[in-house]
């Protein structure tokens, strides 16, 4: 996992975050960073990112979020592309607002694992398409929390 931004603590609740054009699925971890867990599931109004930026600053401090991962959406080739851009948008201003160190972690294969996991577990399509953006971001912050972990251990 590729990470862009701020270094992240290691220590207290990371907050991650999946965005999408409609839902926005969130993920935190426990105060030791051992586990990532989904949390809900916002639904935004498309090209308005003042109030899903006002939903986020909210659920940061719901959660009392130490740090900010945000899934950075490049392209298959690595390139920046318009969704990336407008994560890298969204975690300045998210940085800018609450003062914690906001990460941009590469989620190219995160909805395509959490599509697998809940599959796995049965659920219908209507149950996978309510949870899947929730459960992307937990695949991905439980990746930034392994390699924390390697990091730290090596």
């Amino acid at each position: 996992m590729g990470g862009l931004g701020d270094p992240l603590p290691t220590a207290g609740r990371l907050l991650a975050i999946d965005l999408g054009e409609v839902r926005v699925g969130l993920a935190v971890s426990d105060p030791g960073q051992v586990l990532a867990a989904p949390t809900e599931t916002l639904h935004v109004p498309r090209n308005q990112d003042a109030p899903l930026i006002d939903a986020l600053v909210n659920a940061i401090d719901r959660n009392e979020a130490a740090g900010v991962v945000v899934g950075y959406p490049r392209t298959l080739e690595g390139r920046e592309g318009t969704a990336a851009r407008r994560a890298r948008t969204i975690a300045d201003a998210l940085r800018e607002r609450t003062g914690l160190p906001v990460a941009l972690v590469d989620e190219r294969f995160t909805t395509v694992e959490a599509e697998r996991v809940l599959l796995d577990a049965d659920l219908s399509r209507a149950e996978r398409k309510d949870t899947v953006d929730r459960v992307a971001a937990s695949v991905m912050l439980q990746s930034v929390l392994e390699s924390q972990r390697r990091n730290r251990a090596g």
